[in-house]
């Protein structure tokens, strides 16, 4: 039984070849900075989960003990200015822990570059990617560097950028990266391509370009969205003048998709990006009805997101610059300034009604506050680069450790009791959202929340003072319309008994 060890697990491509390993009869273990965010998944007891860093060669050793497969699904866009020569330095890291483990195949999936475009007329993302890949394949260890250009799956950032642009604009001005060709290819097709690499022979260390069976322009995914969504056709407009800058501010502002994401999405579209080859097929078969085609796609995304079955989503990795400190109080925290909001509510209703209450906040049901202070602070975080309110929810009705919630975090989840969620949104500090449901069924209810802030620097300071005479309408009407929800919630489902 051939044991995977597994990096990005907690990400978009890494949560769903998880389960497609255990699926094949595969030993997994996975390598998460944070284990705790692999906690709540539902394979989880099925895996084995080491704590460690691609940055920290040291802590790669014990990971790759005894491993037979090891495949990198990370990357460092999320950190930075800087984030090129991380990537180098983690693959270095990988590569040489990987050789000297006596690993026998390294997998990764990383970005179909144009052919004929010197690599310095590149984005710096797919740039990197194809740098990564060189890394591995002079490794000394076999390695299958699958390339694939845009991937469609339901919560997939590509994805996500078009419906959103195709939903919400009749209407389109757009740049003339739109008549660029494309060879889009579904998630399922990319999962299968992953866990068929497992057992190429040793004599095979190459690149795989990986695609569906078309070719199309971004304008003609946008009209073919909109007929397999059923919506009217799109009128679209191309302008030469929006560089990938100014269309990533536009797509920022229209999509869930973030600025410092849409921007190296953008910059790889500049070019064409079609299959030159498609020799994965000597050693990973296509099945009847595979590659997938781009509609096919598309309904199968369409069709998970309306079931609200969206296994992960790209919003699992952490924005640049997002905070992942661990909360103050906790025993490894030290020092600084703790500035606290503390909001208590006698709730008329059972505790598992507040429960479901508290686990169904934000996303569609928005964050039982004054909607206008929420959804000013939203777009200014999306002014500022952050995630802002669009990022809505996995799942409409469960949380899970690691999950995004708008311009939040899932830091902590205790069923029935906390909700801890920890900001991303753009602050000069650090901030948590705790809600609590207390009660034994002998006693009352109660609601208990708190909002914490540990400032940076005087302007953190003034950031907390500046804000808190407003914390009464917003913490203290959260509070007190969480409570009522409760029991509008409890006094319903007693009438549906009744009935």
């Amino acid at each position: 039984m051939l044991r995977c060890l597994v990096t990005g697990a907690t990400g978009y491509i890494g949560g769903r070849l998880v389960p497609e390993l255990l699926g094949a009869g595969y030993q997994v273990r996975c390598l998460a900075r944070t284990p705790a965010k692999l906690r709540d998944h539902p394979w989880a007891r099925d895996v084995e989960v080491v704590r460690g860093d691609v940055t920290d060669a040291g802590s790669l050793g014990e990971a790759m003990r005894d491993v037979d497969v090891a495949y990198y699904l990370v990357h460092a866009l999320t950190t930075g200015s800087g984030f090129e020569e991380t990537d180098r330095q983690a693959a270095e890291n990988f590569s040489g822990q990987a050789r000297a483990a006596g690993v026998r195949r390294i997998v990764y999936l990383g970005g179909l570059t144009p052919a004929g475009v010197p690599e310095r007329d590149l984005s710096a993302h797919l740039r990197s990617r194809a740098e990564v890949g060189r890394v591995f394949l002079r490794s000394g260890v076999p390695a299958t560097v699958l390339r694939a250009a845009v991937i469609i799956g339901s919560g997939s950032a590509s994805f996500e950028m078009l419906r959103y642009l195709t939903e919400r604009l009749p209407v389109m001005v757009t740049p003339s990266w739109v008549g660029t060709r494309i060879q889009p290819v579904a998630v399922r097709d990319v999962l299968r391509y992953l866990v068929g690499s497992a057992e190429m022979p040793g004599s095979v260390s190459r690149t795989f370009d990986i695609g569906g069976p078309d070719v199309v322009t971004y304008e003609e995914m946008m009209h073919r969205y909109a007929a397999v969504a059923n919506l009217p056709d799109r009128f679209i407009v191309r302008v030469p003048m929006l560089t990938p800058r100014l269309s990533s501010l536009w797509i920022g502002l229209v999509t869930p998709v973030p600025q410092s994401l849409a921007r190296p999405l953008a910059e790889s579209l500049r070019h064409e990006v079609v299959c030159r080859e498609h020799d994965i097929a000597r050693y990973v078969p296509d099945p009847p009805g595979t590659p997938i085609g781009f509609d096919r796609a598309l309904a199968l995304a369409l069709q998970r997101v309306r079931d609200a079955q969206v296994a992960t989503r790209w919003s699992s990795a952490s924005l640049p610059g997002a905070p992942s400190d661990p909360l103050p109080t906790d025993p490894a925290w030290a020092g600084g300034s703790l500035y606290c909001d503390r909001r208590a509510r006698t709730v008329d209703a059972s505790r598992e009604a507040l429960w479901r209450v508290i686990e169904g906040i934000g996303g569609e049901n928005g964050w039982y506050s004054f909607p206008l202070a929420w959804a000013v602070r939203g777009w200014l975080d999306r002014l500022a680069g952050g995630a802002g309110l669009r990022r809505g929810r996995r799942d409409a009705a469960r949380l899970r450790v690691g999950d995004s919630l708008d311009f939040w975090r899932v830091e902590e989840i205790e069923p029935g009791r906390l909700l801890r969620l920890r900001a991303e949104m753009r602050l000069p500090g650090l901030a948590w959202l705790e809600m609590y449901a207390e009660g034994d069924g002998n006693g009352p209810t109660r609601y208990r929340q708190r909002a914490l802030f540990h400032p940076r620097g005087l302007l953190g300071h003034m950031y907390w003072w500046s804000v808190s005479p407003f914390h009464a309408l917003v913490f203290g009407g959260m509070a007190r319309n969480i409570a009522r929800a409760a029991g509008r919630a409890d006094a319903a489902r007693e009438a549906h008994r009744a009935d």
